[in-house]
């Protein structure tokens, strides 16, 4: 199956980029922005400009916001073109461990039991407390007792979420209080069923190609939500699609670029007001005939009423169907 790495960057090839794209059947597709080096350049890494965003023909490329995360989606799109049977998404700042990968997607699996609504995945990996970006904020000191709601269980994963030593993908609230280093225990990959949640991101994540629309980041949400709504928006259509979310020890090692605390904060204050509301949204809008496509058309189309997200990105969001449709067919 052919594999793809997709990273956006505005720096200079990190350490982490040089590993990546020296390693053996990688496939690394880089998108710059604006503030990305002009002469960028690392090895085999296919680089996209600016302008070469513009010129590979996507609706998508001149409706994203230019200095925004989501300028990441014509990576996605390029890879797809490309054929890619999994698209792995990470960051320029993840240096991949001796054993970065991702389990198969079908197997058993230990899983959490349904309906547990959210939980801390981190703490099947660690008795240290920390909570990943994304956990609503009444829950941050509940211990959730995993390992007793755990059971072997055929699973057909769509999507793989592997972790991050030494500064995981935490909120600034986690940073602005204690701020303190992580190492994972090694554990056994573990499994949500339908109706048990967690928050996921864009850092160490393995998508199979049935479900690359979720790949869709929200154009019209400030950096710090985006990536943490596409995972709550995909996990409710993954469950009516047959799909279950993972996730494994970490495998790659955050080197964190530069942040101001206090504006990821401000970033981050939409995703702790609303983030909590966004299952029930989604899910009651789905539609369980209906195509992982057009139930994500449906899901923003509700959290667009719940203003959540704004008019503009309906738009964005058909062009990006419309661009995926054109590849496949």
């Amino acid at each position: 199956m052919k594999k793809t790495v997709v990273i956006t960057t505005i720096f200079e090839p990190s350490e982490a980029v040089k590993i990546i794209s020296s390693l053996p059947d990688t496939n690394l597709i880089v998108v710059g922005d604006k503030k990305t080096p002009k002469d960028w350049n690392c090895g085999d890494a296919k680089f996209i400009s600016v302008d070469q965003q513009l010129e590979l023909g996507f609706q998508l490329g001149s409706l994203l916001p230019y200095n925004h995360y989501c300028r990441k989606m014509i990576g996605y799109l390029a890879a797809a073109k490309e054929s890619a049977d999994i698209i792995i998404d990470t960051d320029d700042d993840n240096l991949p461990k001796s054993n970065w990968g991702f389990p198969q997607f079908a197997g058993n699996y230990q899983s959490i039991v349904p309906d547990q609504s959210f939980v801390n995945i981190y703490q099947w990996y660690t008795q240290h407390k920390i909570w990943p970006r994304g956990l609503p904020l009444d829950l941050i000191s509940t211990s959730f007792n995993l390992k007793s709601l755990s059971k072997e269980r055929p699973c057909n994963v769509g999507i793989w979420q592997g972790l991050a030593d030494d500064d995981p993908d935490v909120d600034a609230i986690y940073r602005l209080t204690s701020d303190e280093a992580c190492t994972f225990e090694s554990a056994e990959p573990v499994v949500l069923s339908k109706g048990t949640v967690c928050p996921f991101n864009s850092q160490n994540t393995a998508i199979r190609k049935e479900l690359f629309a979720l790949l869709y980041l929200p154009a019209s949400v400030t950096f710090r939500f985006t990536d943490i709504l596409r995972g709550l928006v995909a996990q409710p259509i993954m469950w009516n699609a047959g799909y279950d979310l993972g996730f494994t020890e970490a495998t790659v090692v955050q080197e964190r670029n530069p942040h101001d605390l206090m504006k990821d904060f401000v970033s981050e204050v939409p995703l702790y007001l609303r983030g909590h509301d966004v299952i029930d949204i989604v899910s009651k809008a789905l539609v369980p005939e209906e195509s992982v496509e057009d139930n994500l058309r449906r899901a923003y189309s509700a959290l667009h009423a719940e203003d959540i997200v704004s008019h503009d990105e309906l738009a964005t969001l058909d062009a990006w169907l419309g661009d995926l449709s054109s590849i496949s067919t």
